[in-house]
């Protein structure tokens, strides 16, 4: 299991997991400028984040490119996987009821989480 990541993390991670590889001056002027971040907070968090395993950094021609080992789709569902684990104790209950009570769920979402369902469903009749 990996290193928890926070808000901030979080945020830089999927940038560059979505625009990667990219160098810490490209995320500070495409994505922490816009959000008030300064560089050297980006370059902080890109840091943290590549000690923890989830970013990877190789040079090129002088300056050093971060990328996201996983795709943006796989990495997302290991952070939630995450969170599930270690705040949720492993159930999805207090999830699906947040999700539930939710009102700004989009049609594709929605499709999306029938199709979640339709392959769970799948599965549980293999068992």
């Amino acid at each position: 299991m990996m290193k928890p990541v926070g808000e901030q993390e979080l945020a830089v991670l999927r940038y560059v997991a979505e625009h990667g590889p990219a160098t810490v001056g490209e995320v500070a002027e495409r994505f922490g400028e816009p959000q008030g971040l300064a560089r050297s907070t980006i370059l902080t968090v890109m840091e943290r984040l590549r000690q923890k395993g989830y970013l990877t950094r190789r040079k090129v021609e002088g300056v050093y490119q971060y990328a996201s080992p996983v795709p943006a789709s796989e990495l997302l569902r290991d952070v939630v996987g995450d969170f599930v684990q270690r705040t949720l104790s492993g159930s999805l209950s207090p999830f699906a009821a947040y999700l539930s009570e939710a009102e700004d769920v989009t049609d594709e979402e929605l499709e999306q989480l029938q199709d979640v369902v339709a392959r769970l469903r799948s599965k549980k009749r293999k068992e």
